[in-house]
């Protein structure tokens, strides 16, 4: 039988990934209630995706940085390349990964299973939005209004 040491003076740390463009409610929601799990956040925002993104990575990095000010134990990081490694440079054990729907489930269940292979001591959190953040949105939606806040604000406000 396999004993399970319940007790350690490891840093329980945890990289919350994403491209977060831009960074809403629903992440913060989720950072929030996982800084209570763990010793360390990493709000790891991607720098080199496949995603065209509305915000540069700078840009997106200074975002969260600014909704989590306040959060003694969260940290935000840009990075780029494959995450495993960013994972294991932090020195992290766990991945947090976040559920709006069910349809997610399938393709989020796969890339634990991937990352798994690629770093066997990790693993994978899965977080649901509490409810007040479930957006009905549709993604396009939520990035047309980031640019209509952005143009007004580079524009409008000077």
């Amino acid at each position: 039988m396999t004993k399970i040491q319940t007790t350690s003076l490891k840093k329980r740390i945890a990289v919350y990934p994403g491209t977060f463009d831009p960074i809403t409610l629903g992440h913060e929601d989720l950072v929030r209630r996982a800084a209570h799990l763990f010793d360390e956040v990493i709000v790891a925002v991607a720098g080199s995706t496949n995603k065209a993104t509305l915000f540069s990575l700078q840009e997106r990095v200074q975002l969260a940085q600014k909704v989590f000010t306040g959060y003694d134990n969260v940290k935000v990081m840009g990075f780029s390349g494959l995450l495993m490694q960013f994972v294991q440079e932090q020195q992290a054990q766990l991945v947090i990964r976040g559920l709006r729907a069910a349809s997610d489930f399938e393709y989020e269940f796969q890339l634990a299973g991937m990352n798994r292979k690629l770093y066997p001591k990790l693993e994978t959190l899965f977080l649901t939005p509490s409810d007040e953040y479930i957006s009905c949105h549709p993604a396009w939606y939520v990035k047309w209004l980031s640019w209509a806040v952005r143009w007004i604000s580079l524009f409008h406000l000077r």
